[in-house]
């Protein structure tokens, strides 16, 4: 019987989903966890491979076994085996066809952001931390150049092999919001909070937290991490509109953005309907 499951993980401690002779990764505590509920090797399948450091919210697996326990109660079986940072949401029976890679559809990414003076050590594990105040408007306007179907091959990490560039961005979104207020030992409610000042008509933000949502049919290396990238330097005034667009026609990797950390990403869903 073949299985499709949801599952989640903080990415810090593994080398990335996909096994590797250097280092733990999701796929082996999986699989392990896996053998262990159902007597017997158990191999899975995921949507495709996050990097090390990369977190995931929605990453779909499929797999297959002979299984007498209830569907919903998986999870409960696989989880009490698994550590605390890798967990299954969700396990369902599919279709013995089904395939948690090749019947993808599109993925959706959200790389996180908080911009701030200074670093806030909850947020630190999952969100990299910007300095400078960004203009979203102008980001926005990046993002909907980007969208669309183009040769990527400027938001590709050097030293990939693949030939086939062309991807489809069916969307970027890019949405705000507040961090937690400061509070500060004294009565004076001018002083509850430490705001970064700007001129009332900047239309930069600041004091916030900033998730840029790459939606599309695929990804090559390390392409969301230069997307976001690049649209912190736009929002940085580094990049204009125009820059961006000369990246995308000439497909030179130099002048994009750098390459965000990994700690930033998150896989937040796989879909296998078309959009």
């Amino acid at each position: 019987m073949r299985y499709r499951a949801v599952i989640s993980y903080f990415g810090a401690a593994y080398v990335g989903w996909q096994r590797q002779l250097n280092g733990l990764s999701v796929q082996q505590v999986m699989e392990e966890a896996l053998g262990k509920v159902f007597g017997a090797p158990t191999p899975c399948t995921a949507s495709g491979r996050t990097d090390a450091g990369v977190h995931a919210e929605g990453q779909v697996i499929h797999f297959d076994a002979d299984a007498s326990i209830p569907d919903d109660k998986i999870p409960f079986a696989v989880n009490a085996v698994l550590p605390d940072d890798v967990s299954m949401l969700l396990c369902e029976r599919t279709s013995p066809d089904f395939n948690a890679r090749f019947s993808a559809k599109r993925k959706t990414y959200c790389y996180r952001l908080y911009l701030s003076r200074h670093r806030r050590p909850l947020l630190e594990p999952t969100h990299e931390h910007i300095t400078v105040p960004l203009d979203i408007t102008l980001m926005r306007d990046a993002a909907d150049i980007i969208k669309g179907t183009h040769d990527f091959k400027c938001f590709q990490a050097t030293g990939s092999a693949i030939s086939n560039t062309v991807r489809t961005v069916y969307d970027i979104k890019i949405s705000t919001g507040s961090l937690p207020t400061i509070p500060m030992p004294t009565p004076d409610p001018a002083l509850a909070q430490v705001p970064m000042l700007l001129n009332l008509t900047d239309p930069r933000e600041f004091n916030c937290t900033v998730d840029i949502s790459v939606t599309g049919n695929g990804f090559l290396y390390n392409m969301v991490r230069i997307i976001a990238g690049t649209l912190v330097y736009v929002g940085m005034q580094k990049l204009t509109l125009d820059d961006i667009r000369q990246t995308l026609s000439s497909g030179d990797r130099t002048l994009a953005g750098k390459t965000l950390p990994a700690k930033g990403l998150h896989l937040i869903e796989v879909s296998y309907d078309l959009p």
